[in-house]
């Protein structure tokens, strides 16, 4: 069942096959036979919350309500298992990507320059023109 403001058809499954950590999932959203998004979930039981990880939409199919439905489906599955807040990380530089995550309720947290990618160097050259600011967001759904 998709939602007024999902393209007609949308789907968002489980994607099958998959070996995740027990309080994880991935989930593909599926549109006309084809894979045109993905998001997935894992959970952090040291402090009972689920992080956003890799929610990622063709360039093809923005802006047609894919990625808010697929975070959707991240805050329903923390409700459902009883997380007390959604939380993630996002190096994005869209201002579209930040806006997405407020209008699903997330708080911008805070942010931290100079943030280091997985397979930085930090030479010189990358210390002079490749910073990336990272930016931290939380959706409290119930106190602890």
């Amino acid at each position: 069942m998709g939602s007024p403001d999902w393209p007609q058809g949308l789907r968002i499954r489980s994607a099958p096959g998959t070996t995740l950590v027990l309080g994880s999932c991935f989930w593909v959203a599926v549109l006309d036979g084809n894979v045109v998004g993905i998001v997935a979930a894992r959970a952090h039981e040291e402090d009972n919350t689920v992080e956003l990880l890799r929610m990622s939409v063709d360039s093809r199919f923005r802006g047609k309500g894919i990625a808010k439905a697929l975070g959707r489906k991240v805050l329903e599955f923390a409700v459902v298992h009883n997380y007390s807040a959604v939380v993630l990380g996002t190096t994005a530089v869209k201002v579209a990507a930040h806006k997405l995550y407020e209008s699903l309720g997330f708080r911008h947290m805070g942010s931290s320059d100079h943030y280091v990618l997985p397979g930085m160097t930090l030479s010189l050259a990358e210390r002079l023109f490749f910073q990336v600011r990272y930016h931290r967001y939380r959706l409290q759904l119930r106190e602890e």
